[in-house]
């Protein structure tokens, strides 16, 4: 009795086990795009407000691959049809800051929090049916990638960059950029707003990395010191080395001035 007790404890443990890791994987997701800077990057930095959950982990914009004959429905998009993620398929208006590009070369990067085992990242982009003022859907992209890049189950480091060709068109677009995972039914999507030979749609320029000039004693200089055994979350502020920084979503352990111009901490001023 107590051996069968014993056997079926176990299982139950195992089982707990497992799913607790697939429920952590799910929950802290795994990349996203962020140069051009897309809607989830904009939010995490804060650029963009009223964001909602996608401002702590942008990273996690994670729905059914195999766009565009499946994958999320139109509407839901830019959300990987993720509810809690919702203020991503929002237009705002038509609102949403943009980047200006032109034709031609372009470097595009992704940020990874993990480096699945990839299939493809694959570029879209929208076509003379776009309207920025409406969710997007999928008679507003042409379907076939204006870029896609095969990593045959490779995996990509904490940063991920590819030389594209952006197609002749003007004023404000948007791309969809799919991040296609090897090993599992999943993808990630993130949607870069951009303006063609034009300046911002939404009024707002996305700014980051670090300031230039003397030293302001700006934003931030008055926050408490980094602490590397403190849990910071988004919006979070310290100063670390003469420098403020704020957090753009839930971290700790990380030095401030380590994790690159796209990591998690974001400096504000020199002090």
């Amino acid at each position: 009795m107590r051996r069968s007790r014993k056997i079926i404890l176990s299982i139950v443990g195992a089982a707990t086990l497992a799913v607790s890791a697939s429920m952590a994987a799910l929950a802290w997701g795994h990349g996203y795009a962020s140069d051009p800077p897309s809607r989830s990057a904009l939010c995490a930095s804060g650029d963009v407000a009223n964001c909602g959950a996608i401002s702590y982990e942008p990273q996690s914009v994670e729905g059914p691959k195999g766009f565009p004959a499946t994958g999320p429905a139109d509407g839901e998009i830019c959300s990987a049809g993720n509810d809690a993620f919702a203020e991503l398929d929002d237009p705002r208006g038509g609102n949403w800051p943009t980047t200006a590009v032109n034709p031609g070369p372009r470097t595009f990067t992704w940020t990874m929090t993990v480096g699945h085992a990839t299939a493809t990242f694959d570029y879209y982009l929208t076509n003379d049916r776009y309207d920025p003022t409406r969710p997007l859907t999928r008679d507003m992209l042409d379907l076939r990638p204006f870029a896609s890049f095969a990593m045959g189950g490779a995996r990509p480091g904490h940063e991920m960059s590819h030389q594209v060709t952006l197609p002749q068109r003007s004023g404000q677009q948007l791309i969809l950029s799919v991040w296609n995972i090897a090993d599992t039914a999943n993808a990630f999507y993130s949607c870069i707003d951009v303006d063609f030979g034009g300046g911002n749609g939404g009024g707002e320029t996305p700014t980051t990395g670090t300031p230039t000039g003397e030293p302001t004693g700006g934003p931030g200089c008055d926050a408490a010191a980094w602490d590397a055994g403190a849990v910071y979350t988004a919006g979070d502020e310290v100063t670390h080395g003469g420098v403020a920084y704020r957090a753009a979503w839930w971290t700790t352990g990380e030095e401030p001035g380590t994790t690159g111009e796209w990591g998690v901490w974001r400096s504000t001023a020199a002090c």
